[in-house]
């Protein structure tokens, strides 16, 4: 079995996904979303990417010059606590694709700050389906249960933590089911960067800051029983692939040198200003109830998953905690205006923005 080609460096991670390229032709949002809301599993069909536009290309450049920091700090903060809890070297399993950058930027902290070799692969899980099991047994064949810890990009309302968990739990019970993210607006692991709803400037882009492989795939009749799910490589958008802008540009504020004590990274990872009491799925029920939504898969919290509502699945409604809060939301505005969605300022507790997708059902 080949697996995916990609632009991560092989000694940065592993990818543990078979190569899916020229096996199935993506489908922009419009023919996908109501594919996805009559049944079909969104794991069975490949979004078409389009290059960004050059507008909301300056808002991701601007979003990495000014969060780039932020992002650093956090993952300080998960990579501390995920390697003091972990009994000898971490390895570091994150899930593609927001996961991936993540796990290679805390590989690079604790390799630099602590002189270890930490090795990091790159797994699929499925929302409904569970993780690739396949991936994972090749994993625990090299490595020892103990020392494995997952990594993901964000919270939003918990679906893949919720998904890892009972796949662990069903086939894996040896295996920590804590997940590593940098921000967890929803409320749901203790073992993060922060809990504020902050900009990661990944999530303003789809695989060209992933490498430039794409979600991931499975079908039986293209992924085989001993098959690693499957992923495909955009090689057509190689002139646009951000990935080590990206890491890089996080990279080069990461603290090395100063030490943190438990108590001042628990300091870190709350925000004076979220309260610690809202929930990220008691807040998700309040919307779906709010405006009449029957499937709360359609609801979409945290800027992370509110970036991704506009980039590949047909949204309906954009809400913001506050229109004029541009500081971190400046490029959902943007992709809102650009696809004629409506904002809709909405008391969010959690998060800072949320997004709805349309109900194929009302059109």
């Amino acid at each position: 079995m080949k697996t995916v080609s990609s632009t991560y460096h092989p000694d940065d991670v592993t990818l543990l996904l078979k190569d899916i390229s020229g096996m199935v032709t993506p489908l922009p949002s419009s023919e996908r979303e109501p594919l996805i809301q009559r049944g079909i599993h969104y794991s069975e069909m490949l979004p078409l990417e389009k290059k960004p536009s050059e507008k909301y290309l300056e808002l991701y450049k601007n979003a990495l010059d000014e969060y780039s920091e932020i992002t650093a700090r956090a993952v300080m903060t998960v990579s501390e606590k995920l390697y003091r809890r972990t009994k000898g070297t971490p390895v570091l399993v994150s899930l593609a694709r927001a996961g991936t950058s993540v796990g290679v930027l805390i590989k690079k902290y604790l390799e630099r700050k602590y002189a270890v070799k930490v090795p990091h692969y790159t797994v699929s899980i499925i929302r409904g389906k569970g993780i690739d099991k396949n991936a994972v047994d090749y994993i625990l064949e090299r490595h020892s249960a103990e020392s494995i810890r997952f990594v993901d990009g964000w919270t939003g309302k918990g679906a893949i933590l919720t998904t890892l968990r009972k796949t662990l739990s069903e086939a894996y019970p040896m295996l920590s089911d804590q997940l590593a993210v940098l921000a967890d607006p929803a409320y749901i692991t203790d073992l993060c960067g922060t809990h504020e709803d902050f900009l990661i400037a990944a999530s303003c882009l789809n695989s060209t800051v992933s490498g430039l492989i794409s979600r991931t795939f499975l079908r039986n009749d293209i992924i085989g029983e001993k098959d690693f799910h499957g992923s495909a490589f955009y090689s057509e958008l190689a002139a646009e692939d951000r990935t080590y802008e990206f890491i890089n540009s996080v990279y080069e504020k990461l603290p090395f040198d100063t030490a943190f004590s438990d108590d001042e990274l628990h300091a870190f990872e709350t925000p004076e200003n979220l309260p610690e009491t809202g929930k990220g799925i008691s807040e998700v029920k309040e919307i779906a109830e709010k405006f009449g939504i029957s499937d709360i898969n359609l609801i979409k919290p945290g800027i992370g998953e509110t970036t991704r509502v506009l980039l590949r699945r047909a949204p309906w409604k954009i809400l913001l905690r506050d229109k004029n809060d541009t500081e971190y939301v400046k490029h959902i505005i943007r992709l809102a205006e650009e696809n004629n969605v409506t904002i809709e300022e909405y008391p969010l507790k959690c998060y800072r923005a949320c997004g709805i997708i349309r109900s194929m059902a009302d059109t």
